[in-house]
């Protein structure tokens, strides 16, 4: 959300944010909406301490034994008229927060301007990339170790869903155990097993809804499988008043991760590069706004230790205004390479939201003994995505005889297995 404050200092610098955002100019109408908001709160006002007068006045003239008629008729006309403005500023409201929580949040100065992904900018690489001849795609490697079930999953479920087998299923899970490991024992990270099925409110203050409701999955009964763990972990600190010297908070989950993938038909249709189920381990912080910045760099280190450990090549990349996400100002995204596809492919995203979730949530913070209290800053990144690292291992580790070895970081979690074969 917004700060409807900083939008009457600043409509120009908050134009210029949207525009930057590929959106057009919408200070002008807020700012009518605000001040017509303003002007019935101030008549309202105006009418209750009137209409507190006259009653005052009714009274000292009953106390006296007098008429009081003319003024009690006055008194009954500003009881009829409170109701309208009421009703007239309630509905001046509802659209005015309509327009804020439809607007993305705007980007930081030194985000790079650009439209897609092609002006995203590149800032280092870790590795080079393979150079592995004919390399096969995943879902090939996987079903001729007989070991990756689409057939049958889509049987079950139908498009963008897998089944794994054996020593594949439990790769997963040993990479998911992996990160979380180093999340929560050498960075600090306090582990969080959350609730998968979440209400309105907690979508709508991490900003899911209503800008992305077609890319989720509801319930019968009202509640929203989780796109992500950011969402409940974020929520976690929602109309809450936090000590700001406890900050930050550090929180990890490896959660499944639900999407309906509407706005993806045609890609990555083949494999299990994007499904409509998937588990990724997910970090987030909760930060005071002088904290935030160094917090988004140290944060990005954490998911980048991860595929260091594992010897995976990637490149890390800093979204141009036009690419980020509706609820970021910052975005770094990691991007692995997969060789079976000859290209590197995002595997973590980790972006600063500054206060604009906080605002949604009602999240803030104090320092001990002060009165004043200020917005806290939240933050959010895969650490990593289990799927598509899995999908990384099997590409990049791949054999000529189509076995995978398993990364040495990744053995104590499969009994000592150094390499996943076609069993005989």
């Amino acid at each position: 959300m917004h700060d409807i404050a900083f939008i009457r200092k600043n409509p120009e610098a908050f134009d210029q944010a949207l525009k930057r955002r590929g959106l057009p100019a919408a200070s002008s109408e807020i700012l009518t909406l605000d001040s017509d908001r303003r002007a019935a709160q101030t008549a309202m006002q105006e009418l209750q301490a009137k209409r507190n007068e006259l009653s005052k006045q009714i009274g000292e003239i009953k106390a006296k034994k007098g008429n009081a008629d003319a003024l009690m008729q006055e008194v009954g006309s500003i009881k009829t008229k409170m109701p309208e403005l009421e009703q007239q500023e309630h509905g001046i409201g509802e659209k005015l927060e309509s327009i804020l929580s439809s607007l993305p949040n705007m980007p930081a100065v030194d985000v790079p301007d650009g439209k897609d992904e092609k002006d995203n900018v590149e800032l280092r690489r870790y590795g080079a990339p393979s150079g592995l001849n004919s390399a096969k795609q995943h879902f090939e490697l996987g079903e001729d170790l007989k070991l990756m079930d689409f057939a049958t999953a889509s049987k079950l479920s139908g498009a963008r869903f897998t089944m794994l087998k054996g020593p594949l299923a439990r790769l997963e899970r040993a990479l998911g155990n992996f990160m979380l490991d180093i999340h929560t024992q050498e960075f600090g990270y306090t582990e969080i097993s959350p609730p998968l099925l979440v209400n309105d409110k907690t979508m709508y203050g991490t900003g899911q809804l209503p800008k992305m409701a077609g890319d989720m999955f509801q319930t019968n009964f009202g509640h929203w499988l989780i796109p992500t763990a950011e969402v409940p972990l974020t929520a976690y600190v929602a109309d809450e008043i936090l000590n700001s010297q406890e900050l930050p908070f550090r929180f990890a989950a490896k959660t499944p991760c639900f999407r309906a993938e509407a706005g993806a038909a045609g890609k990555d249709t083949r494999g299990m590069l994007r499904q409509h189920q998937f588990y990724k381990v997910e970090m987030v912080s909760i930060t005071t706004p002088d904290q935030s910045i160094a917090e988004h760099e140290r944060m990005t280190e954490c998911a980048e230790t991860v595929l260091n450990r594992l010897e995976l090549p990637f490149r890390t990349i800093v979204l141009c205004a036009g690419d980020m996400g509706f609820n970021s100002r910052k975005t770094y995204d990691i991007e692995v390479w997969m060789p079976g596809q000859n290209t590197y492919r995002e595997i973590s995203s980790c972006s600063n939201c500054g206060d604009f979730q906080a605002r949604r949530m009602n999240a803030r913070s104090r320092n001990a003994g002060d009165k004043n209290t200020e917005f806290v800053h939240t933050l959010n990144g895969s650490g990593v995505a289990v799927g598509r690292c899995l999908i990384a291992v099997m590409e990049n580790f791949q054999q000529p005889d189509g076995s995978i070895i398993i990364p040495t970081a990744l053995r104590k979690y499969m009994d000592g297995m150094e390499r996943i074969s076609m069993a005989v």
